[in-house]
This record gives structure tokens, C-alpha cells and sequence, in this order.
């Protein structure tokens, strides 16, 4: 039994967070910046606060819910929702976009997808700037993560809100007995390498602007730029470099690196299964891209070739989508090589999107297993993953997963093409938003605005897909889930 005043009073709280997030960019803007846009954050952060905070107190009888599995499902899917239309009215306001392109371009930021609309990003507000960047900082663990952690009225019932919004197959593993705890560390963990990272990038010769800004969008896996030209923009190796290390750590399970930091031990990186898997496809496919980056001379000399290789593959399969050039011209095979990273994506309990490695390497074993018992029929194999062993329930609900991604995305596909797109551009549009990934090929090579306004609203949705990673959004489509 869904209890639908019990939806609204949680969904006030993500609410009245987006509104306070405006204000505090209303006041960069008004006090700082001083640019003149901060009149479009505060006006709706007042009204979003004066709309919220009622429903907040008219229900006050729902707080220290037990939210049950389909609340919690249908909390997280309108919980991107409701925040994406807040979060799209400063940028309507600002740019002076349509409705659409707006929701767009706010359920891009928040679910770290990167796909814009938007150009001549150099000459728009610095409070904006900063404002859409860290929309994907915020976005990069989960909003609902968020909410459960900073309010303790949501820990009961807590797990069922970070199982609908946690990436990956396994999702019991916890940090603490609390959940609200458990998130808490998560978010301690973000916040430390987000400040490494500007501290970084500073020092390789970002003005602090750019460093704060860039962090939140690396660390995320996000994407977003405050320049045109992206990562390209600073023509720096070291920089490119700086910002291949802090995107493997957004992609790593921040689980794995509380866990390293408790035993201040590196190796636990290179012990678990998934790390060392995806560690691995990084470095031997940017290897081999590098190798023909440079014979086909699609970039000049060794070491920018290798730097360029590791520099978007990465970018690619971590879902994050910076550039440092103009890949779109690189011979055609390598289009097919990034958009094919990207359904990979990163590790489990991360910021990154994709299919995740788990997901992948679990896959193959199943295939192996299927071969080996069709070998010896009398054979008795089991399946195990970092020493666990991997029940047929988990092995099941992996397959399905793989089959589910790959029919949405025909799917989404031909549904573009419909729209008037060419096969390559919708591919790589479905490829990008379902994987939050962001950059795309053919028309979408320098932006997603030659998408028309039925197409813009198939990718705000498939990237909200993407970002729940599909279950939990189809549920809400089947009879079943509204069935008392």
C-alpha cells in the first residue's frame, strides 16, 4: 500500500534543500559575484520554501515513518523529478531557455549526466556557472542520499530509501549499523577527495573559480565545464592527468575508500575484485586506443596520443564526459570503442553510470559457467565473486539487468531516429543519458540542442532511467505496484 501524503511530506524535504541551495546562490550572486542574477535564484527559492514548509507541518503526523519497498521506489523516481523542474527554473530564467531545454539541462547536472544544451558557457554568470556545477556535485552520490543522511527523521525505513537509490547489484553492504551513519561517512569521503581535487587543480594553475568548480564535476563524474572547450580549455598534461586520477576515484566504491582509509591501506584497491577488473579494462584499453591514436596519427606524438587515450577513456567509461579535443574527428572505430566503455562504466556504490563492472564481470562468469556445465553435464561449478559466493538470484537479477539495458536502448534508439535524428546521433544520444554519460556524436558532436523538444524530453527521462538504473522506475509502469 502506497500512502501518498506520506510521499509528499518526504518529498518536501529534497524540496526545501533545492530551495535553500538557491538561496545560498542568491546570496553569491547579490554579495560576491555581483553579476545580477541572483533576483532568478532567490525568487524561487522563496516560493519553493513557502510551498514546501506547509506540507511539511501539515503533515506532521507522518514523521519516523516505516516507508515500505514501493514507497520507497516511488519516492526516489519523484524525488529527480520534482528536483530537476525546481533546479531548471534559474536556468530558464538565466539563459533565457525554454521550459524543456531547462528541465533538460537540470536533470543532466543532478543525475551527472553532462549532456547540455547550452553554449558560450565563457560569458555566462559566474553564480550560474557555479550554481550548474554543483547541481552535479550534489547529484553524485544521490539526492535521496543526501536526504537520509542529514535528516535523522528518515532512519527509520532509511534502507529501503538507499536500496532504491544506490547503484549496483549488491546493495546490503553497510558502513555502520545506522544508516543515516552509513551515509554520513559517504558523504565525508566525497567531500575529502572533492577537496583534494580543486586543491590540485589549483596548484596545476586553475584560478580557485575554476579548481571549486571543475572538483565538483570531476569527483561527481559529471562533466559540466564553466568553459566551451572543456577540460581542452586549460591545455595542460598535467592537468589532464590530475583529472584522470580524481575521476577513477569518483568510480571506485566509496565504501572501498572509508574502508582504505580505516586501515590505511592501499593495497585493498588492488584486492578487491571489481577495482582490479576495472583498473584493468581502463589501462589495456587506453593502451591500445593510444597505440592507434598515434599510427593512424590521429594525434601527434607518442605522449599526447597516450594522453589523450587515457584521458577519455576514462572520461568515458567513469561516465564523467570532459574533452581535451576534438574526439568526434578521431577515425570512426573509436566512437564505437567510447560509447562501448561507457555501458561498462564504473564500480558499483560510485558516482559513475553505466551497466557497472560488477555487473559485467559477473556476466562473463555466468557465460563461463553455462559453457562448463554444458561441457560436463554432470559437473557440479560454482560462481563466486571476491571470495562470496554469487547465488542464481543475484545471477538472474544481473542477466535481466544486462537484457533490460540493452532492449532500452533499442528502444530509446529507434524512438529517436523517429524524431528525425541520424542512427549515430541517437545511439550515442541513448548511450550518453542512459549511462549518464554526456557527450555525443554526428549532430550531437558540440551539443544535445539540435534535439527537438519530443526528443529532449525521451533523454530527460532516459537519464533519469539511467541514474535509478531501470527497475526502479519500470515498477512504477507495471499494475502490480499500485495494487493493494
Amino acid at each position: 500500500m502506497i500512502r501518498p501524503l506520506l510521499i509528499i511530506r518526504l518529498l518536501t524535504m529534497p524540496c526545501l534543500w533545492m530551495s535553500l541551495v538557491q538561496l545560498v546562490f542568491a546570496e553569491l550572486s547579490f554579495m560576491y559575484f555581483k553579476d545580477g542574477v541572483g533576483r532568478d535564484f532567490a525568487v524561487p527559492a522563496m516560493l519553493t520554501f513557502c510551498c514546501a514548509m506547509p506540507l511539511l507541518f501539515a503533515f506532521k503526523k507522518y514523521s519516523l515513518p516505516s516507508v515500505n519497498v514501493r514507497e520507497a521506489m516511488l519516492f526516489a523516481a519523484l524525488t529527480w523529478f520534482a528536483v530537476g523542474v525546481l533546479g531548471a527554473v534559474p536556468i530558464i530564467h538565466v539563459t533565457q531557455v525554454s521550459f524543456t531545454d531547462g528541465v533538460f539541462e537540470s536533470i543532466s547536472a543532478l543525475t551527472t549526466t553532462g549532456a547540455t544544451i547550452l553554449s558560450g558557457l565563457d560569458e555566462l554568470p559566474p553564480s550560474f556557472l557555479m550554481y550548474r556545477q554543483f547541481l552535479q556535485w550534489m547529484g553524485g552520490l544521490g539526492v535521496v542520499i543526501f536526504v537520509v543522511a542529514i535528516l535523522p527523521m528518515l532512519n527509520i525505513g532509511g534502507m529501503r530509501l538507499l536500496k532504491a537509490e544506490t547503484p549496483g547489484p549488491i546493495k546490503d553492504e553497510k558502513l555502520s549499523p545506522r544508516v543515516s551513519s552509513t551515509t554520513r561517512y559517504l558523504w565525508m569521503v566525497y567531500l575529502v577527495i572533492t577537496l583534494l581535487c580543486a586543491v590540485s587543480y589549483y596548484f596545476a594553475g586553475m584560478s580557485v573559480f575554476d579548481a571549486i568548480g571543475h572538483s565538483f564535476s570531476t569527483v561527481s563524474t559529471g562533466g559540466f565545464s564553466t568553459h566551451d572547450a572543456s577540460m581542452g580549455y586549460f591545455n595542460s598534461s598535467l592537468m589532464l592527468w590530475i583529472c584522470n586520477l580524481f575521476m577513477l576515484l569518483g568510480a571506485i566504491n566509496f565504501a572501498l575508500h572509508y574502508r582504505v582509509f580505516l586501515a590505511r591501506a592501499i593495497k585493498l584497491y588492488w584486492q578487491d575484485e571489481e577495482t582490479h577488473a576495472f583498473l584493468i579494462i581502463v589501462a589495456l584499453v587506453a593502451l591500445l586506443l593510444a597505440v592507434f591514436l598515434y599510427q593512424t596519427q590521429a594525434e601527434q606524438g607518442s605522449w599526447n596520443a597516450l594522453t589523450q587515450a587515457f584521458f577519455h577513456v576514462i572520461s568515458f567509461i567513469t561516465s564523467t564526459g570532459f574533452a581535451a579535443t576534438d574526439f568526434g574527428a578521431w577515425p570512426a572505430v573509436t566512437s564505437i570503442v567510447l560509447i562501448f566503455v561507457g555501458y561498462i562504466g564504473g564500480c558499483a556504490g560510485s558516482t559513475a553510470g553505466g551497466n557497472k563492472v560488477i555487473r559485467n564481470v559477473i556476466s562473463l562468469k555466468s557465460i563461463s559457467l553455462e559453457i562448463k556445465r554444458l561441457v560436463h553435464p554432470s559437473g557440479v561449478f560454482t560462481m563466486k565473486f571476491q571470495g562470496r559466493h554469487i547465488s542464481d538470484d543475484i545471477r538472474h537479477s544481473i542477466m535481466g539487468f544486462m537484457c533490460v539495458a540493452a532492449i532500452v536502448t533499442l528502444v530509446f534508439t529507434l524512438l529517436l531516429m523517429a524524431t528525425g535524428m541520424s542512427f549515430m546521433g541517437s545511439l550515442s544520444a541513448t548511450a550518453a543519458c542512459l549511462n549518464v554519460l554526456g557527450p555525443g556524436f554526428a549532430e550531437l558532436g558540440n551539443n544535445f540542442a539540435p534535439l527537438s523538444d519530443t526528443g529532449t524530453w525521451l533523454m530527460s527521462f532516459a537519464m533519469i532511467l539511467g541514474r535509478l538504473e531501470y527497475f526502479t522506475v519500470l515498477v512504477l509502469f507495471l499494475p502490480a505496484m499500485w495494487r493493494d
